[in-house]
């Protein structure tokens, strides 16, 4: 039967190495296959986070041979097998144990966004096109891939001044939903940081959900801070009626 050589992180957030690990190839099998090989038969103490094993839930992010990737999905005859196949924690989030890492901030960030709010007297009808618009940000997993691939976070650790995509891609549900009466878009600027995003489009190459993030989410979102904050016709419009009142 054929091999594969694994290098899997070990360790936590003080200190930790790589560990070699040989693990049998059956057809079909993916990293996640192997890594619960490793914890059925050569290390049972190996902490992997994960849960339906389908795709998801997000739970079995990790970053294998360098990308950000659910290891559910990641199908071992895909890798090149004659080299080690490295998987290691998302960069982004402290270490817990091994695989496991911390990604209890993104839930902080959460809590500043504003739920959803009709406005006063609302229809309950909108058009199917309005629904189309905004179900495509329903189909997040949470795995934070894009929060760990994004070099804002992960490159320039600014957790406390930025969002990062994933929740970019909630606002942007919420606030292109036709019956929603609230605007996040000063939140946008002054707390959520989405200035500091120059749209790279990493998080949409690594959401396994195929979410356009950086094209149907985070752009949009910008033009709205812009024509609301510096657009120059908005800024006299806004002097004229503070004039006014």
């Amino acid at each position: 039967m054929a091999e594969a050589r694994l290098q899997v992180f070990r360790g936590d957030a003080n200190s930790g190495s790589s560990v070699d690990y040989k693990v049998p190839i059956a057809p079909g099998m993916v990293v996640l296959d192997a890594l619960h090989y490793i914890q059925g038969y050569l290390s049972p103490d190996l902490a992997v986070r994960w849960n339906c094993k389908a795709g998801k839930c997000g739970s079995c992010s990790a970053e294998v041979n360098g990308r950000p990737r659910l290891t559910c999905k990641t199908r071992m005859d895909s890798l090149p097998l004659d080299q080690p196949i490295v998987v290691q924690p998302m960069k982004s989030f402290p270490v817990i144990k091994d695989l496991v890492t911390d990604v209890s901030w993104n839930y902080k960030v959460n809590k500043k966004i504003p739920p959803f709010q009709p406005r006063p007297g609302t229809e309950w009808k909108f058009f199917q096109q309005d629904v189309d618009r905004v179900q495509e940000f329903r189909k997040c997993i949470e795995c934070f891939l894009c929060q760990n691939v994004c070099h804002v976070l992960r490159d320039h650790d600014k957790h406390d001044q930025f969002a990062g995509p994933r929740f970019f891609v909630r606002v942007a549900g919420l606030e292109m939903h036709p019956l929603d009466g609230v605007s996040r878009t000063k939140l946008l600027r002054d707390e959520l940081g989405l200035g500091l995003c120059n749209i790279t489009k990493c998080c949409t190459e690594v959401c396994p959900e195929e979410i356009r993030i950086t094209d149907n989410a985070i752009i949009p979102l910008k033009e709205r801070v812009v024509d609301q904050f510096y657009d120059p016709l908005h800024w006299l419009v806004r002097k004229i009626r503070g004039a006014a009142g």
